[in-house]
């Protein structure tokens, strides 16, 4: 039986995955002008507001919702960021991206979390969007490309401080700019190491459901064997 042909990778390919993972990194989320076009959060955009009493501006979902008609409202707010995303990875598989990762990254991503390369998109997603990153793993597993334990790893990843890089300079960077009493910095860290720390808790959390997804399979086995 003839094994099936490796799919070429051409220049288009690369040039394609580059810019997925300019896009889905958050590298331009700071940047003004035509340069944003470059970055998924900003082409993302925001819902508009209503005008209310006193100056108080609120979004079609307005405040004080309960229940499963608040919860509704909160799920048709995801629905266009994860469409957006998914769209925008229709396109890059369609020029040969998810090829071009399997071989970059694959390499990085085996030894590193257990997952392959093809994975690679929806890692870099999550970073900056939490429902991309969801939206993406799914549509990787629909597609056969990764496993249902591959599937949970990549989960775990994703859980542990989610979206880190889109949530931390929005919000915690603002502690980098409080003083203490005596007009001093009151957080002395480099701004990068919370970061880095959560990047490592992210790769320890995976691995360790990924050590006992192992664990529960073997004994499994053994069970099996037994019977």
């Amino acid at each position: 039986m003839s094994q099936p042909k490796e799919q070429k990778v051409g220049i288009t390919a690369y040039l394609a995955l580059i810019f997925a993972i300019v896009f889905f990194s958050g590298i331009f989320s700071k940047a003004s002008g035509w340069v944003q076009i470059f970055d998924f959060t900003a082409l993302a955009g925001k819902f508009g507001s209503i005008a209310g009493e006193g100056g108080k501006a609120f979004t079609f979902k307005g405040t004080g919702g309960v229940g499963a008609r608040d919860g509704f409202l909160f799920g048709l707010t995801l629905l266009p960021s994860v469409m957006f995303a998914l769209g925008i990875v229709a396109v890059v598989e369609h020029l040969g991206a998810l090829e071009a990762a399997k071989k970059l990254l694959t390499p990085l991503l085996r030894p590193v979390l257990g997952i392959p390369g093809s994975a690679g998109l929806g890692l870099i997603a999550s970073l900056q969007s939490t429902d991309a990153g969801a939206g993406m793993t799914k549509l990787l597993y629909e597609n056969g490309e990764i496993t249902n334990d591959e599937r949970t790893v990549f989960a775990a990843f994703q859980f542990s401080a989610g979206a880190p890089i889109t949530n931390y300079f929005a919000t915690g960077a603002a502690l980098f700019a409080l003083t203490a009493a005596d007009g001093s910095i009151a957080v002395t860290v480099p701004m990068i190491l919370p970061l880095i720390i959560m990047f490592v808790f992210k790769i320890f959390g995976a691995n360790l459901m990924r050590f006992y997804l192992k664990a529960i399979n073997k004994k499994q086995e053994n069970k099996q064997a037994q019977a």
